[in-house]
């Protein structure tokens, strides 16, 4: 019995040894056909790992909500708007210089030479005074005479009331003028006189007939006061009622009619000088 047991024994202990050769042999056969197993059967990365790679990717160039072509594309429409404002602001001024240049050079053909005798509110012996004298100002003329009963005076003073309004938002640039057409009567003296009731600043003109009618020849200014009327004569002078405005440079602006306020008359001036400093670039 003892004899059997111990024949046994051995083939027992081979069999062990021979399982456990195979289990090691199993075990290093799997390892290593798991270290040959390609790259591309792997197992792809989750969605949640592909996110976040991406997000990683893009944060790079993410500056809060602006991605980098967004910027480019908002530089790029800002810098367009700019150039596209300053064309339309440059081609705005072109037009409207064209515009007043137009007028300037659309104007009738009134004014001219004329050599005549200045008077004013302080009185003297008067000075001369020819069309020269009206450069460097807004000269506003009116024709009349001082024995004018109505007509005239009401005129001065809308001619006062506008040269107060255009020195209030211009300064003083503008000269008035008071041109008589009536010179048989009206003396040096009694041309001082009449101004007193007006704007400070009035200049009145006065010379002898041939010098009055070739002045208002040159403005188009009808008269109906004839050539060596008597002075001491009671008549009445039928003339033109018209105040005309010249530019700095001597030049016809407009005319404005009886039926103008001053208040429309102070615009239409207002208009002018600001159109005049557009293309000059200065008031006088």
């Amino acid at each position: 019995m003892l004899s059997a047991t111990r024949a046994l024994l051995p083939q027992r202990v081979a069999s062990r040894g021979l399982l456990a050769s195979s289990a090691s042999l199993a075990r290093t056969s799997s390892y290593s056909t798991a270290c040959r197993t390609p790259l591309a059967k792997r197992p792809a990365p989750s969605h949640l790992a592909r996110r976040a790679m991406s997000s990683t990717a893009k944060s790079r160039y993410d500056v809060g909500v602006f991605t980098l072509p967004s910027a480019v594309v908002f530089v790029l429409t800002g810098i367009g708007l700019v150039l596209y404002f300053r064309y339309e602001k440059q081609q705005l001024a072109k037009k409207k210089e064209q515009e007043n240049a137009a007028q300037m050079y659309g104007r009738p053909k009134v004014g001219g030479p004329f050599s005549l005798t200045a008077y004013t509110a302080a009185g003297g012996d008067g000075t001369p005074f020819t069309d020269a004298n009206l450069l460097g100002k807004w000269s506003l003329l009116y024709f009349g005479f001082t024995n004018c009963p109505d007509i005239c005076p009401a005129e001065l003073d809308k001619v006062t009331e506008v040269v107060k309004g255009v020195d209030a938002i211009h300064g003083p640039i503008t000269q008035p003028v008071f041109v008589t057409v009536d010179p048989s009567r009206d003396s040096g003296p009694a041309i001082s006189q009449y101004l007193q009731d007006f704007h400070p600043r009035f200049v009145g003109l006065r010379g002898e007939w041939d010098a009055v009618k070739s002045i208002a020849r040159a403005y188009r200014v009808y008269f109906s006061t004839p050539a060596g009327a008597d002075p001491t004569g009671d008549y009445l002078v039928d003339h033109s009622i018209f105040v005309y405005l010249m530019d700095p440079e001597g030049a016809f602006v407009d005319a404005f009619g009886q039926n103008l306020t001053a208040e429309e008359m102070g615009g239409k001036i207002d208009e002018a000088i600001r159109a005049w400093e557009g293309v000059k670039g200065r008031k006088v």
